[in-house]
């Protein structure tokens, strides 16, 4: 939790955010992710100062355990000083217990953001989903909680000013807003109606347009003159020199066949899973994992 310290801004774990999509893509499939094409609404998660702040708390928690659908799972919510935001202790269950930093006492609009993410951690748990290691683990859930649909409070309990700042997860505001737009893409929800933060309503905008580009890369029909003269001129080098192995720095990727056409691979704008197509003029394509169909020229 950056409280008042300085708060890291643009794509820094881009790669691990995309492997996270394809993560949860390959793990609860694709009907499932449609389930969740509603996001947490707001009221669901309101917090005013008159509520009581433990049977408040308990209150939203439970609303963010039947988004989750985890109806067997009791979350046990209690406040203490600690350096992060929240904790939660992952046990079998179905009690798990989650620590919250005393701040919220007083900063109760926030409640729902913190817990959103420690009752993803555990979603991903009863899952077994994990990536290795701290971080990426962190991004992980991060990543989970903003597709899943309860991700906007994160990005939303972002503020700054001339004297104070405070931003929650390990994702960036950039970052929550590129999931979030991933998210509007898919489903065709507009968050940004949700938000209370004039920080959030910037870095969903940076984060739609960043999301935008991946729907402009070549070989999709999309992308614009500059990408496809650039991706004619790999094309050539692949077809003329295949043995050369040459690796351009570009989201896609040339690889000759012993027998049959040069097929290109790339990653799929939604979900980001590698799909191959032959080198042959217009094909669309339909991505296995997520089931989005895709115009190329190849």
């Amino acid at each position: 939790m950056a409280n008042g310290g300085p708060v890291e801004h643009g794509f820094p774990h881009l790669e691990t955010v995309r492997e996270a999509v394809t993560a949860l893509y390959r793990r609860l499939s694709y009907d499932t992710v449609r389930t969740f094409s509603a996001s947490v609404a707001p009221a669901d998660v309101a917090f005013c100062d008159t509520d009581d702040l433990y049977l408040g708390t308990q209150r939203v928690a439970h609303e963010l355990v039947r988004h989750y659908r985890l109806p067997d799972a009791r979350m046990i919510v209690s406040f203490r000083e600690m350096t992060h935001a929240a904790n939660v202790e992952l046990t079998a269950g179905p009690e798990y217990f989650i620590e919250l930093n005393d701040r919220f006492r007083t900063h109760r609009r926030d409640i729902g953001a913190a817990l959103a993410h420690e009752v993803m951690h555990v979603y991903l748990h009863r899952l077994d989903l994990s990536f290795p290691g701290t971080r990426d683990n962190e991004i992980l859930t991060d990543t989970a909680t903003t597709y899943l649909g309860a991700g906007w409070l994160l990005l939303d309990a972002y503020r700054q000013d001339a004297a104070s700042s405070q931003k929650l997860g390990y994702l960036t505001p950039e970052e929550f807003g590129y999931v979030l737009a991933k998210r509007a893409l898919a489903f065709g929800e507009d968050p940004s109606v949700w938000f209370t933060s004039p920080q959030a309503y910037t870095a969903y905008g940076k984060g739609m347009r960043r999301a935008r580009q991946d729907e402009q890369q070549p070989p999709l029909t999309a992308a614009g003159w500059a990408g496809r003269r650039r991706y004619a001129r790999e094309r050539r080098h692949a077809q003329d020199a295949p043995a050369a192995g040459r690796a351009a720095d570009f989201p896609y990727r040339f690889a000759p066949q012993e027998r049959g056409p040069l097929r290109v691979s790339f990653p799929c704008p939604t979900c980001h899973q590698r799909i191959r197509v032959p080198v042959r003029g217009r094909v669309r394509a339909r991505c296995g994992l997520c089931r989005t169909v895709l115009e190329c020229d190849t």
